[in-house]
């Protein structure tokens, strides 16, 4: 009988550990029992449903739609083991990105905090964030900019040197093009040669891993992730050691934190000057910043020139006009290009390359009707904002002359806004204005297949990587 008992021992705890773990779902459940919505099963809640949706060809954007169909523009899930509360609409945008009177803070998911460190700028809030974001901020600033010209000039013009008569991805191109941009504005890190590769190997493999489930097991997606990171911060480790010697002076981002920003352990505090750590994290935050979302415009933006060939033609015609002025581009052409401008905004709300923004509420307030509870998780549902008809009329349609008017506030959040506005958004305009110059003017380019399928990441992306066909025009 003893070892009978002994043996039924496990068997007790893991079903008392369950009855704990049920309990303790059911009373957080019955805290949102006013929001409309499902929790799902207990512990699992809607997972299941919302990973899914997240692989379809239309992304989580298929989660949510059938939700608001069902319980209106503000309900409850519980999904990744967090209940959340989806919400859409210009009210709760305009407190979820502003912030409102401290209404909420940003909700950055586990994966996201692991792979990007733990003092990243997309991880703090209050004072510590606004003076990070204004520590690193400097090279993603207009003024700042200005210097790169004639390297992403360059660098656009070398990239499209080889497109001529080839059958390419435009999304990996996008990405090559775009990584090589910000790891030399950054760490002057050449765009060719070992280094190079290395660096984005790595970086592609980190990059995959923010929308992988977080086991850090071996053979994972979010385990590679993390050595990945791990294998980019010894990179980091050994430029920023070299940097302190003074032997390899470089006019970049990186030279002006080593020299300015950083403290070596043995100084008091100081709100301008940042670790190793704090450094390595929010380079790797400024990477992923100049990146992402540059890559996904850029080919969100020849795809849907393709499909509207008189938007492309009436695109062509403001760069065919630049051109034939002779001088060849320059810093004040790239910053008078009104209807590229409009192209730009439409494909991004198209797009919306950032499905949603998450948040967690720091402290109660009402949205809709519906009463938040502080420390809830909240998503904004910003596919929805920007396919709203009574904002956009005809939405599903590409009209860049949307933007000869001014918007409504927050109906249009294509790089979000207030204080969490995306920290690239100068360097990916200006990156997007000098390479659509010279692809319009040397290119026209097709399909090779037909395929509105969207990736399974945080940002979206044509799953097929839109490949096409490029000749000469």
């Amino acid at each position: 009988m003893g070892l009978g008992i002994l043996m039924l021992a496990p068997l007790a705890i893991l079903v008392f550990a369950i009855s704990v773990l049920v309990q303790s779902w059911a009373a957080s459940a019955k805290k949102m029992q006013r929001i409309p919505g499902s929790l799902g099963w207990p512990i699992v809640g809607e997972t299941f449903d919302f990973i899914k949706e997240f692989s379809s060809p239309a992304g989580i954007y298929n989660f949510i739609q059938k939700r608001q169909q069902r319980y209106g523009k503000v309900f409850k899930s519980s999904v990744l083991g967090r209940f959340t509360v989806f919400m859409t609409g210009s009210e709760a945008g305009k407190i979820l990105l502003t912030g409102k009177d401290g209404m909420v803070s940003l909700n950055l998911s586990y994966a996201g905090r692991q792979v990007l460190g733990p003092t990243s700028l997309l991880h703090q809030n209050g004072e510590f964030h606004r003076r990070l974001r204004r520590l690193i901020g400097e090279p993603l600033s207009i003024n700042a900019l200005k210097k790169y010209f004639n390297f992403i000039n360059t660098l656009a013009v070398e990239t499209l040197d080889q497109w001529s008569g080839r059958q390419i991805l435009a999304l990996e191109e996008a990405s090559t093009f775009s990584l090589k941009v910000i790891s030399n504005m950054i760490m002057s890190l050449e765009p060719t040669g070992e280094e190079q590769e290395k660096f984005r190997l790595n970086f592609k493999i980190m990059s995959r891993s923010f929308a992988a489930l977080p086991f850090k097991i071996p053979g994972t997606a979010f385990y590679r992730g993390i050595k990945a990171r791990d294998r980019m911060y010894e990179m980091l480790d050994a430029i920023i050691a070299e940097r302190k010697t003074g032997n390899n002076f470089k006019q970049d981002f990186l030279e002006s934190l080593v020299n300015k920003h950083t403290k070596d352990g043995n100084e008091e505090d100081d709100d301008n000057k940042l670790t190793d750590g704090q450094l390595k994290d929010n380079i790797l935050t400024l990477l992923v910043a100049g990146h992402d979302t540059t890559t996904a415009a850029l080919t969100w933006l020849m795809k849907f020139l393709e499909e509207n060939p008189a938007v492309l033609e009436t695109l062509r015609e403001e760069h065919m006009g630049i051109q034939a002025r002779g001088s060849g581009l320059t810093w004040s052409d790239v910053n008078n290009m009104p209807y590229t401008n409009k192209v730009l905004n439409e494909t991004l709300r198209r797009a919306t390359i950032l499905p949603w923004f998450s948040r967690t509420a720091a402290a109660d307030f009402e949205v809709d009707g519906c009463k938040i509870n502080k420390g809830w998780s909240i998503n904004l549902d910003v596919v929805s904002i920007h396919h709203d008809p009574v904002n956009f009329r005809e939405p599903q349609k590409f009209d860049p002359s949307r933007y000869d008017e001014p918007l409504k506030p927050f109906s249009f959040l294509g790089f979000g806004s207030g204080p969490r506005m995306c920290p690239g958004i100068n360097l990916a305009k200006l990156e997007i204005s000098i390479f659509i110059h010279h692809l319009v003017c040397r290119y026209k380019w097709r399909p090779l297949e037909r395929d509105d399928a969207i990736q399974p990441t945080l940002v979206r992306m044509p799953r097929n990587k839109y490949p096409i066909m490029v000749e000469p025009l």
